[in-house]
This record gives structure tokens, sequence and C-alpha cells, in this order.
């Protein structure tokens, strides 16, 4: 190792030390590149020289990248680049990697150049990752390289896997598909991908070397940033999560400029007492070697423990109380274009998600179209309102009740053009839940604005997306039906007196949200620099990051009193926060919901319920 020398001088002494943070020798090896002649002008000394990959004239797919085999393993401590004369800002965001397959199939981020560098001139970044690399790269990031020079330094070694490397204070998702193969639609399969989640300041590595990486999305795939699934080899449960599972989604956020939407909006469901709301957290997201933005690792919408709780279904269960479920649903605008879908009666798209596609049989498909059918049958008969007869025999009311309260006030306006509902075995009702898909809320759009100068509610206005005959769904219960008003206006009076229901809560959440998203927005806005274009629904403009997460502020603080009067906010008494112990009467305890229905004590959700011990009756919120 060679270095500068520090000169210690002590009694009959002379002690020479190597300064502390000194560097290390510049690495050589042999050159690699997406083009391998390109590749040896980041190593000829040359700064004239650069290495210019390909790149279309009209935007696709494209990784260049240019790097070393090193013989050996090395743990890399410094990385230099050098931007060709005028091409700065190509370089930006360079992806360093490490590797120990030739390949690269199993490439982790180790740095990555954030910041502007200059033309000509060579930055160089301190590597904090201890892990030792035989292969080392750089990857351009949506560009065709304009790399003149490129430095490795390091130490011949297998390092250790105590450090590793976060871009900012979120953790850092990167996935390599075979062969840094393109995913080019939302059913594109890409098995044998290598993922890693580095969190916790570096010192904790989740990664799976035979994961398959896809597409997701529908309208949402149709952005240059995509956003993708996981599903790793076996279950996993990354970043805390509530559920293990294998699949998990990578929201991209791109027509959200707060990035936060879809994590409010989950608040929103978790605190209103909704059946399941699904886990995400913020994170980095790197694509084979390119800075793609920040994203919310979320959970899969899918029948799941810790998510959609159902009764999974055999292909054998063709008849009897066997067949009656468990299904899980959704009323879908895009139903036709997925596998296993019907179109009801009324002519509502509606997607059957659980059993799966290729495992459901034909006795499974007929029977929960036909129940889907009878719900609407009922919701449309004359004896609508008929609690024994009507359409509270097939749809759970309080659930549809809380996920209209959340849709509401969430804003979004995408609320019926797709929504989940699931029907248990032995059990005609279907639950709805969760909320899902959340980017369009919060007054994110250009008509109507503002939302709250509406006077009547989001779904009714013409430009509130929905799926066919949702709208005349939604009327008949909300605006039909005066005891289901009455009941909505008992759930949102209990929310709103009794926990978080309010905008001061949410507030916080907003502004701790934006804190903890402060460095990640910001490349987020460089890397897709939108904040001054609309990117869907003819977006109000505001300019800056903070404008736009002022622009959600000012919708809630405005929402919550909005819908005080249109749901008849009115004072209820004060309910415990969690189910009392019980005491020594003899008699027992029993939960029942709102509804009336008695409830399995060891299988609540979250949400207001009726206890009963003998003659005592409370009201109780289970959190």
């Amino acid at each position: 190792m060679t270095g500068h020398l520090l000169k210690i001088f002590s009694i009959g002494s002379l002690l020479t030390l190597s300064a502390a943070g000194a560097s290390a020798a510049t690495l050589t090896g042999t050159v690699m590149g997406s083009s391998a002649t390109q590749a040896k002008k980041c190593f000829d000394g040359d700064k004239s020289t650069y290495f210019l990959g390909s790149y279309p004239s009209t935007y696709y797919y494209v990784r260049n990248w240019a790097g070393l085999d090193l013989g050996t393993p090395h743990v890399i401590t410094k990385v230099g680049l050098t931007p060709a004369q005028g091409a700065a800002g190509a370089c930006r965001f360079a992806v360093v990697q490490g590797a120990n397959n030739s390949d690269f199939s199993d490439a982790i981020p180790i740095m990555i150049f954030k910041d502007e560098l200059t033309s000509g001139k060579p930055t160089y970044l301190d590597v904090n990752t201890s892990r030792g690399f035989r292969y080392v790269r750089i990857v351009a990031t949506n560009s065709q390289g304009y790399f003149a020079e490129i430095e490795f330094e390091g130490e011949e070694g297998e390092g250790d896997d105590t450090q590793f490397y976060q871009m900012t204070n979120l953790p850092l998702v990167s996935f390599v598909t075979p062969g840094m193969a393109e995913i080019k639609s939302k059913d594109d399969k890409h098995p044998g991908s290598y993922v890693s989640i580095v969190s916790d300041d570096g010192k904790t590595l989740l990664e799976d070397n035979s994961a398959q990486m896809k597409g997701r999305g529908n309208g949402s795939w149709t952005f240059p940033k995509k956003p993708f699934q996981i599903k790793f080899n076996k279950k996993q449960q990354p970043l805390d999560a509530t559920a293990k599972a294998k699949k998990w989604t990578l929201i991209n956020n791109y027509g959200d400029r707060t990035l936060m939407r879809n994590k409010v909006a989950f608040d929103i469901s978790r605190e209103a007492g909704m059946e399941f709301t699904p886990y995400c957290t913020f994170v980095d997201v790197i694509y084979n070697g390119e800075y793609e933005g920040c994203y919310q690792l979320c959970d899969q919408v899918e029948v799941n423990p810790g998510r959609v709780e159902l009764t999974e279904m055999e292909t054998t269960d063709i008849d009897g109380e066997e067949l009656t479920g468990g299904y899980f649903v959704e009323v879908d605008a895009y139903a036709y274009q997925e596998t296993s879908w019907f179109k009801s009666r009324r002519g509502t798209p509606v997607t059957i998600k659980s059993p799966d596609d290729d495992e459901i049989v034909s006795q499974q498909a007929v029977y929960i179209e036909n129940h889907f059918n009878a719900l609407e049958s009922a919701l449309f008969s004359s004896d609508f309102r008929d609690p024994e007869n009507g359409y509270r025999k097939y749809l759970d009311l309080e659930s549809f009740l809380r996920y209209f309260i959340v849709c509401e006030l969430d804003g979004n306006l995408d609320s019926f053009w797709s929504m989940y509902m699931k029907k248990e075995r032995g059990d005609d009702r279907f639950i709805v839940s969760p909320v899902w898909d959340v980017d369009l809320g919060f007054q994110n759009f250009g008509s109507p604005y503002p939302v709250n100068d509406m006077t009547d509610f989001l779904y009714t206005h013409s430009d509130a997306s929905k799926a066919d005959g949702m709208e005349a769904f939604v009327n008949r219960i909300v605006k039909d039906d005066k005891d289901a008003r009455e009941q909505m206006s008992e759930i949102w009076s209990q929310l709103r007196y009794n926990g978080n229901f309010n905008y001061d809560f949410f507030e916080e959440r907003i502004d701790a949200y934006a804190a903890t998203l402060e460095e990640s927005q910001k490349l987020n806005f460089v890397r897709w620099p939108i904040l001054n274009q609309s990117v869907q629904k003819g977006q109000k403009i505001f300019g800056s990051y903070e404008g736009e997460v002022n622009n959600l502020k000012s919708y809630l603080k405005g929402r919550f009193p909005k819908l005080d009067t249109w749901l008849d906010l009115h004072e209820v008494a004060a309910i415990d926060a969690v189910i009392p112990d019980i005491d020594n009467s003899n008699a027992p305890v029993e939960i029942y919901d709102l509804s009336g229905r008695k409830v399995n004590t060891q299988q609540l959700n979250p949400g207001i319920y009726i206890r009963r011990q003998g003659s005592e009756v409370t009201k109780i919120l289970v959190r």
C-alpha cells in the first residue's frame, strides 16, 4: 500500500505510519464493457478520448458500461470518473457496481455519482462497501456514457458483509435481470434475477440471486419511470414489513410529485379501521445498473397471511360449502385485459384475482360470477333496503362504507375504477378491501379543482373514473338508502371523535414524510424533471416539491369540514382505546360489529365494535 507518510517522533526512535485515509493503489485489470473497444478509452490515460456507447434517436432501453476484471476480489475504496469535455451532465447518476460473476449477474451498487460533475476533470468518491469484488464497472444512467477516464482504487481481498452502500437515508433496492435484459411489459417475467435490498445505514443486506422480476400496473406502466414486481425465491419479510411473502411491488409514483400520496392514503385507511391496509415504505431503486428514482416498496394485493386473509380454494372445491369460497375479486375497468374475468349482467367488469387464473376451475368461475350478479340484483331490487333479503345479504355494508369514507377523504379520482372485494367460505357477503392506487388522490388533477368547491361527493363528477355500472352501484347505497347514510354518519362521527381521524394528525405524517424524502425527492426530480409538467389528468403545476406538498395539505385541511357537513357529524360518546380485560363476572364477553353480528374475539380487525358482558354494553375501538 502506498501513500503519504506521517513522521512521528518519540524518545529514542523514529516511526513511520501510513496516513489515515491515504489512497490505495490504482487498480488495473482486463478491460470490459458493453463495447470493449469503447471501454478501453476509459483506461488509456487520455482525457481527450472517451467511451461513447449506443443510443438510438428515439428513447428505448439502453445500458452502456465500462469496467475491469481485476483477476481476484478487491475491496474498492475509491472511484474516479472524468466526464468527456462538454458531457458532464450525461455522466450524472453513473452507477458503480461490484460483482463476482463475470456477467455481473450478482452486481450490487457500491457508489453513485449523485452530484454534478465537471467536464474534463476527475471526481473522486470514497467507497464504503466492505465486500470484495473481482469485477467492477460504471453504468451510465440514460446516456451513451461519455466517460473519458475511470479509476478504481482498493485492496486485494474478499472482505466481508458488514457494510454496504445506500444512496440516501432510504433503503436501496437494486435488481439485475439475466443478461441485463429489458423488462418490456407488465407480463414480461425474468426468473433468475438478482435482487438486493440495503438498509439500516448499510448494515443490513437482503439478497436473492434467483428472484423473478416483471413489470406491473396498467396506466402506471405507460410512464418512462416503470413500476415493477419482485417475486423472491422464498417468502421474505423485507424492511420490517408486516407480511412474509414472495411477491412485493415497487410503485413508481411517477405522476405523484409528492411521492407520498399512496402512503398517506394507507395511513387514512389504517386509522379508518379498514380490514387490510397495505404496507409500504420509501426506497431508492436501481434497475440493471441505472438509477430510476424514488419508489415505494409495497405489499402485493393478494391472498396471503398478513394481507388478504381468506380460505384458499383447491381445484376439487366444486360443490357444497367448499364451492362458496374463498374468492378475491376486483371491480376493474381493465378487466378485459386479464385472463380470468367476467362482465356482470349489469355490465360491471370484474377480475377474479383468487383462485389464480391458472388454477380456477369452471364451477368456481361460474359460482362467483352468479354470486356477484345476485349482489347487483338485490341492490337494484325494489326491496333493496330489506336487512334480510336486500343487498346486505350479499355485501358487508360497513366495509363498503369505510372504503367510501376513505376514498372521499383522500380524494381518489379512481376510487370506483377499481375496487377490491373478498368473499369467504360459508359467508354470502362480499367484504370491500383494501384501498389501493391513490396516485390521483388529494386533488392531483386538473378537474375538478379545487375539489372542496364541489357540492357533491367526488365520485359523482364527470371526470371521476368509474368502471361501467359503478356510479349507479354507489348511488344506490349512499344516496338511495337512508339507513346506510345513517350508518355512515355514525362511523364517521366515531372516527372523528375517537382516535387520530383529524387534520393535525395527518399533517404531522405528511411533514414527517417530506423530511424523510428530502434528499431522495431532490435526486428523483433531477432524474425525472417533471415538477413543472403535467403528466396525467391535466394536473395543476406548483413549481416545487414544497408547493406540491402544500397542495396535498391544503386539500386535506378543507376536506374534513366538508365531509363533516355531508356526513352529518354528530357528537358521540368516547370509546375505549382497547378491549377491556374480562372482569370477574361469570357472564361471558361477547363482541359484535356495528351491524349487530357476533364476531370472533380472536380475529378482530381494526375498527369499532360493541362489547357486551351480561347487561353491560360498551363501544370499543380496536387498533
